[in-house]
């Protein structure tokens, strides 16, 4: 089974710069290929292959004067990120399912369309192999360069693919796709019950009750005093 292990990146502002041009470039790519396939869906012309937007909007974009700075950007989140659109890779609202849904093809709740990315919200690029490399201290992505790491658990396995992500708090991770066997309890015979409520916390089939922690009560005598000492 595939696992995802994130983990806290500290760029130099020569990388946060590099790497603000690349989620500018993966967003512009990812909304200009929506925007076509949007426009071909309401006139009710055939859905674009995956080649066919590679194609429009990486290879001939970067030869146009007003998306040429595409160059400037490793090409494969810009691939990831087409292709992530078209259909379901780690994204559940992509194209094909939407139009499967649609059409009732797909089993399930339907499927909503892809919405457009924003600048303002959560920024992300995703490498696979070629385009970045682990080390003990740092992680290389390309054109970026290494990114200085804080393992705060081992990787388990090695990884097949790597996102780089920007929180709105304006943090920096990586996130990493490893495969990881699951983990087989014993079997048992034992078995139990359990039911929450308000009084008592939990109560089991078997008859054990656990209390409610109530810390309010517990504290109130020593709330009364602070605040009789803050009034005084």
């Amino acid at each position: 089974m595939k696992a995802r292990f994130k983990y806290r990146i500290y760029p130099t502002p020569g990388q946060k710069y590099r790497l603000a041009k690349l989620f500018g470039c993966v967003r512009v790519v990812w909304n200009d290929s929506l925007a076509y396939s949007q426009q071909r869906y309401k006139s009710e012309e055939k859905k674009s292959t995956n080649s066919e937007l590679q194609k429009l909007f990486i290879t001939q974009a970067k030869k146009t004067k007003c998306r040429e700075w595409l160059s400037e950007v490793s090409n494969i989140p810009l691939q990831q990120s087409l292709n992530d659109l078209n259909r379901r890779g780690e994204r559940p609202f992509a194209p094909t399912n939407f139009f499967k849904s649609t059409q009732g093809q797909r089993k399930g709740k339907p499927v909503k369309p892809p919405k457009f990315k924003s600048r303002k919200s959560k920024q992300t690029a995703r490498f696979t192999k070629g385009g970045f490399k682990v080390g003990q201290h740092k992680v290389y992505l390309a054109k970026i360069g290494k990114l200085k790491i804080v393992w705060s658990r081992e990787l388990p396995t090695a990884t097949s693919s790597v996102t780089v992500i920007k929180d709105s708090a304006h943090r920096y991770f990586l996130s990493f796709v490893v495969e990881i066997q699951p983990e087989i309890l014993p079997k048992t015979d034992n078995s139990v019950g359990i039911d929450l409520g308000i009084k008592t916390f939990a109560t089991f089939s078997d008859g054990t009750k656990i209390d409610a922690p109530k810390p309010l009560k517990k504290r109130i005598k020593k709330l009364r005093k602070v605040k009789f000492v803050i009034i005084s």
